[in-house]
């Protein structure tokens, strides 16, 4: 057996001695919290039933490869809820030993998991993209795997101003998210030199949004929404309730590319995505689920594995133990964007590069070259260090 031993340590740099030993299991719950939307405008934008589970189930495959090499198995229980039963689940589960929560929910509700949660388990935050959770609002036992709204604007930011279109037409929706993020991307200006040279809101008056005669309306209203803007090189909108983006292409009155939330998108994850190795990756995900990969599926993925890499170096199931490993400056993990990942020790948030996508095709990644900084260039997307407003003992 010690010719064994030996392998272990030259392989992976850690002892094998556990496999002898009583098996440690890693058990997490995603926990999906569905509160109420319209639908999309677009049935190609309906969410599967499976959203975010998808991922989870890829994940747990991947890191039961691992385990069983290690000695350490991973189980993964999925929980679809409403709102007024999230918190009741989360307590169930963390009862039944379950030490690890991968949350699919707005912010407030992350907070209300995270709260309930306290000490008993870890959170990761794989869907709400709110600044304030990173910042004034964080939590001691609460990391994010989802990049936050000032991060996913950065992107888009850099690439504008490398391609020089620093001149932007803002359309805001009349939705509070709407607000946050064109609040983002009025910062985003601000940091990296663009002038907003006009802002409109697009007040969202109700009503069907897919009739027969949908087309017809936004083909004579949207013209005339966006005519007599000072002169622009790129109309931004900023729409995370999903009203109208959709329909600014091809339907300004000034023949101009449009970004945010249609056009050009910044994206944790897109089905085009093939390089660094993703298109094998692409297609098990394809295999396992029958469908395309989507952010949220990307998110919990990535959370999850995140849980794994951190088990296994740290060869303990303990979330105390791992979640100092995972803010450690040891930590990293690869993820099919082209460098190593890593969490920001101040306020939880993993760091990561941003896709900018059409609707087929993967156009840049950000952060772009020429933007640096001096401890990590991924730390140039969102809110830094010295602005941070997380005020975490040890972060």
């Amino acid at each position: 057996m010690q010719w064994i031993f030996v392998i272990c340590l030259i392989v992976t740099g850690l002892s094998c001695g556990a496999n002898a030993a009583e098996k440690q299991v890693i058990s997490a719950l995603v926990l999906r919290v569905d509160t109420p939307k319209t639908k999309p405008i677009s049935r190609l934008d309906l969410p599967p039933d499976d959203l975010g589970f998808a991922g989870g189930a890829l994940a747990t495959e991947d890191n039961q490869t691992t385990g069983r090499f290690m000695g350490q198995e991973f189980v993964t229980q999925n929980i679809a809820s409403p709102p007024d039963e999230a918190v009741a689940a989360l307590e169930m589960a963390i009862a039944d030993g379950v030490q690890y929560i991968v949350v699919l929910a707005d912010a407030p509700m992350v907070l209300k998991l995270a709260d309930a949660a306290g000490n008993k388990a870890l959170v990761l935050n794989a869907l709400a993209p709110d600044d304030a959770l990173r910042n004034d609002e964080c939590r001691a036992n609460l990391l994010h795997i989802a990049p936050s709204r000032a991060m996913l604007t950065d992107a888009l930011a850099q690439f504008l101003i490398w391609k020089k279109w620093r001149n932007w037409f803002l359309v805001e929706g009349s939705h509070p998210e709407d607000k946050a993020l064109a609040d983002a991307y009025r910062r985003a200006a601000r940091k990296f030199g663009a002038k907003i040279v006009e802002e409109r809101v697009f007040e969202d008056t109700g009503g069907a949004r897919r009739t027969d005669s949908g087309h017809v309306q936004v083909q004579k209203q949207v013209p005339v929404f966006t005519q007599r803007a000072p002169d622009y090189d790129v109309m931004i909108a900023a729409d995370e309730a999903d009203i109208f983006a959709v329909y600014l292409p091809f339907h300004t009155w000034e023949a101009r590319p449009v970004a945010g939330s249609a056009g050009l998108r910044p994206v944790t994850w897109h089905p085009a995505q093939e390089a660094w190795g993703a298109t094998q990756f692409q297609r098990r995900f394809e295999k396992l689920n029958g469908r395309y990969m989507r952010p949220e599926d990307y998110q919990v993925w990535l959370a999850l594995r995140v849980l794994s890499e951190a088990a296994t170096r740290t060869r303990s199931d303990r979330h105390d133990v791992l979640e100092k490993y995972l803010l450690g400056d040891d930590f990293e993990i690869a993820a099919f964007k082209g460098e190593k990942l890593t969490f920001r020790p101040w306020n939880g948030q993993l760091r990561q590069p941003i896709l900018l996508v059409g609707a087929r095709v993967l156009v840049s990644v950000s952060p772009q070259e020429g933007f640096l900084h001096q401890v990590s260039q991924l730390d140039t997307l969102g809110i830094d260090q010295p602005e941070s407003g997380c005020r975490l003992e040890g972060r």
